[in-house]
Parts: structure tokens; C-alpha cells; sequence
């Protein structure tokens, strides 16, 4: 799971499987594969890093090699 944090300043975490995509318009919005849109202070970098981390850490890209 990922934190990001709610425009109004409530973080909580996300399934990073389950994201779609990911939009700067001009806030970072992401797009869930539910269809949910989530708007978070986060820049798309930030997000990407995050889901990036978070793959390593579970061993992830093992399996994508």
C-alpha cells in the first residue's frame, strides 16, 4: 500500500494494483480500476516513487525481469 493524503489533509493508503492512471489536471489525480477518482496533494514523481518503492519492497519486479 501507498500514502498519499487528501486535498483536505487526511492521508490514508491505496492498493497501487488498482490504479489505472494517473493525471495532473492540475491537482494529481488518480484513476482507480473501480473507476473512483482520487485527488491527492502529491506530484505524479511523488506517487510514481511511492509505487516504485512499495513494488521493491514486496518483490515485485522479481517476476518482471
Amino acid at each position: 500500500m501507498i500514502r498519499v493524503t487528501r486535498l483536505d489533509g487526511v492521508e490514508y493508503y491505496l492498493n497501487p494494483h488498482q490504479i489505472e492512471y494517473i493525471e495532473m489536471k492540475p491537482d494529481t489525480t488518480i484513476l482507480m480500476l473501480s473507476g473512483k477518482h482520487i485527488v491527492v496533494k502529491e506530484k505524479v514523481e511523488t506517487v510514481i516513487e511511492r509505487i516504485v518503492e512499495y513494488r521493491s519492497l514486496i518483490g515485485a519486479f522479481k517476476n518482471e525481469e
